[in-house]
């Protein structure tokens, strides 16, 4: 199963949380000072907000894979398509670690894909590489 992620940057976390949860009709499955996600099956989304200084919007989209092949296959895709992948072995971040790559849309709009191996207890620092941001007349993404 592939899940769509959402993440999004907010200036008040507090307020976001109350919105989001009364939006989705569930209380976030993690919920930490500088960030809180919901695992949605209806709709099948990853959603997460986090308050860590940057602008608030759109702060990336991604898919969620379950396995390794899967994230091997959409590497492989945009490889093919011409697009550039920055891969992450053990990356750890929004409190998880994982393995994932990152590539950028025509409009400047990074796309994280990735399978989680588990969950960390600090957000960790591993963001979106400068790499997967970088084309040619298009302004830089979120960190």
């Amino acid at each position: 199963m592939k899940r769509l992620h959402v993440h999004i940057s907010v200036a008040d976390l507090d307020q976001s949380v109350t919105f989001y949860s009364t939006l989705f009709g569930a209380d976030p499955d993690r919920h930490e000072s500088d960030y809180a996600k919901w695992m949605l099956d209806d709709p099948g989304v990853n959603f997460a907000i986090s308050a860590r200084g940057g602008t608030p919007g759109l702060n990336h989209l991604g898919l969620q894979v379950d396995n390794d092949e899967d994230l091997t296959a959409i590497e492989h895709r945009l490889e093919a398509a011409g697009e550039t992948v920055v891969g992450q072995t053990a990356a750890r971040c929004c409190y998880a670690e994982g393995d994932k790559s990152w590539s950028q849309d025509p409009q400047g709009i990074a796309w994280e894909t990735f399978h989680t191996h588990g969950s960390i207890e600090v957000f960790g620092t591993d963001g979106v590489p400068e790499a997967a941001t970088a084309k040619p007349d298009t302004p830089g993404c979120c960190a």
